[in-house]
């Protein structure tokens, strides 16, 4: 007899499949008509589905209804998209990028987030009761990082391409990549110095001087440069294998398509087996694999690895909904919600945004205050926050007395990080979801009102005709009396050139009889001025570059000032398909 068999592999897969399938039916609608980010839509979907609404999807269940456990599963399943992203960011990146912009690039990976880190810091230790600085600075490192997830709104899709030049789409993508990895020593000295030097018993024990060493030693030898050693060569190596691979004619289409996807899961469980930084690795091997800028140029037409990146993206997302503690941010014994609304505000506008502004004549790739505007405001809080946040709380249950319980303030550090820094992401995958609609809608609406008002201002006017003066009416001894009988006089005899009315408009007297005849000479006019700029202007073919870069197509309505109109001459070669999707780029989808 047939049985229900209601169980949660079952029910993960039909949540997950069904609302994957609702979405992809208006994803184009929602993203780029609306400019609503997947990761808002799909975290607004895990909270419905989460244990706090329907009950869908369940977590702790999947975990044994062990908390560190789940932990664990998150800590792993944001690994695993961040090496997927990162290799596919270096991926993106042109031949030799890294080398070629280092400059920017050390500009905003060193005073950049060093000042990120200090600002936020400050902010927590203000804002977060009965907190030391030490324990602030482990809070600000964690939420340094610029997330890749969620800085793919401004670098990808329609609004990126329209307003955002694709220089600084590059410089976004890389920076974003790079100090993913580079978070570990912002994270660890304070964590190191909590472990050794934060607790009165450790004082006499010389354990500044340890601290520091693990600082130098663990987090800058081990972690940061072997990750960086071994992301350039595994990418190297994988680099050479392919085009080796392709020349002997030994590999298929779809093995060199998902190749650079096996690749960030080969780096990820090989680094992580080690100990050290996979984040990190996995951007520098993407870097590395496309040296020589092959890959992506056979890979520009590829729609695999965007779908792996959607999916990996909107599954992450449904599951931060379902594990987020929405009930401790409004109860919790760590920091009031008066308090952690104003610091996610502060957060917002003042971690990244001041220092951006500050060094954009630096930078090359930042030509306008606006545009520095919203790089700065766009250094979303996402996976690699939540990423830090278990990777801290990981370590924190280390820290013990000698009875081998932790130690009074790890446990309370650990506690005020999951309220907090869970809070900020939440504020940042929100306010970064949906500012792009938002801006739009305060860019364009003003204009749209004056439009409609002007409009309703013509359309009643047209109405109001103008009253006709005859004979009748300029009888007398005013001037406009004289001047039409001095008219009439001279033109007695002709009937033809008679005006059958006259019309005032404001101070002067205009014949409707003209009006035909003025309307021809302007036309006549436009046309000549038309036949002769054809003719005799000709602008430079070939426009050189006189210390800037000529830009031939700007668009001058863009909330971002005039911004380069992308180049479509570079799309891929037509595709022999039917279908034709409105993301495509024209050239593509006018092919038949």
């Amino acid at each position: 007899m047939p049985t229900l068999s209601v169980v949660n592999f079952n029910i993960v897969c039909a949540t997950l499949g069904g609302f994957i399938t609702l979405f992809g039916l208006v994803s184009y609608l929602l993203k780029e008509k609306y400019y609503l980010s997947e990761a808002l839509i799909s975290l607004v979907g895990g909270l419905i589905f989460s244990p706090h609404a329907a009950n869908l999807i369940r977590p702790l269940d999947y975990a044994q209804g062990n908390a560190e456990d789940l932990e664990t599963i998150t800590l792993y399943f944001t690994r695993l998209v961040l090496g997927v992203q990162l290799v596919l960011a270096g991926v993106q990146l042109p031949s030799k990028y890294l080398k070629q912009e280092w400059r920017p690039l050390a500009l905003l990976l060193g005073p950049g987030m060093c000042v990120m880190w200090l600002v936020t810091s400050l902010l927590v230790w203000a804002l977060v009761p009965d907190i030391n600085f030490l324990f602030a600075l482990a809070l600000g490192a964690c939420v340094t990082p610029t997330d890749p997830v969620l800085s793919n709104s401004i670098v990808k899709g329609k609004f990126a391409d329209k307003n955002i030049p694709r220089d600084l789409q590059r410089i976004i993508i890389a920076e974003s990549g790079a100090n993913d990895g580079l978070g570990y020593p912002f994270l660890f000295l304070p964590l190191y110095l909590i472990k050794y030097v934060g607790h009165p018993e450790l004082s006499a024990h010389h354990g500044a001087s340890k601290a520091i060493g693990l600082w130098f030693g663990e987090t800058w030898g081990y972690t940061i440069i072997l990750s960086v050693v071994y992301g350039a060569v595994v990418g190297y190596l994988a680099k050479e294998l392919l085009h080796w691979a392709e020349e002997k004619k030994y590999v298929d289409r779809e093995s060199f398509l998902v190749f650079a996807i096996t690749l960030a899961l080969f780096i990820v469980g090989t680094v992580g087996m080690i100990g050290s930084d996979d984040v990190l690795a996995c951007f520098i091997a993407g870097n590395v694999f496309t040296w020589d800028d092959w890959f992506r140029l056979e890979t520009l037409d590829d729609s695999l690895q965007p779908t792996i990146d959607m999916l990996l993206n909107v599954s992450i997302f449904i599951w931060f909904g379902a594990v987020t503690p929405w009930y401790q941010f409004a109860h919790n014994n760590v920091i009031p919600l008066y308090r952690l609304i104003p610091l996610g505000i502060l957060v917002l506008l003042l971690r990244r945004l001041p220092i951006v502004y500050a060094m954009h004549k630096k930078i090359r790739q930042i030509e306008e205050p606006r545009q520095a505007l919203v790089v700065g405001f766009f250094g979303p809080i996402g996976v690699s926050a939540v990423f830090y946040l278990y990777i801290s709380r990981e370590f924190l249950r280390g820290i013990t007395n000698e009875a081998g319980v932790v130690r009074e303030d790890a446990e309370r550090l650990s506690e005020i990080m999951l309220v907090v820094i869970w809070f900020l992401a939440i504020c940042s995958i929100v306010v970064h979801g949906i500012s792009i609609p938002l801006g739009k809608l305060g860019f364009y609406l003003p204009r749209t009102i004056s439009a409609a008002v002007s409009t309703e201002r013509l359309s009643r006017r047209s109405t109001e005709e103008p009253t006709p003066i005859g004979e009748d009416t300029l009888s007398g001894d005013s001037t406009l009396a004289s001047r039409f009988r001095r008219y009439k006089a001279d033109t007695s005899g002709n009937s033809s050139s008679l005006p059958r009315s006259f019309y005032r408009l404001g101070r002067s007297m205009v014949s409707d009889l003209h009006k035909g005849h003025q309307q021809a000479t302007a036309s006549n006019n436009l046309a000549s001025t038309k036949d002769a700029s054809n003719r005799n202007i000709s602008g430079p073919s070939n426009p050189r570059p006189l210390g800037k870069t000529v830009v031939k197509d700007t668009d001058r309505n863009s909330p971002l000032g005039a911004t380069p109109i992308s180049d479509r001459s570079s799309s891929p070669p037509p595709l022999n398909r039917t279908i034709r999707f409105p993301d495509e780029s024209p050239s593509v989808a006018n092919c038949s």
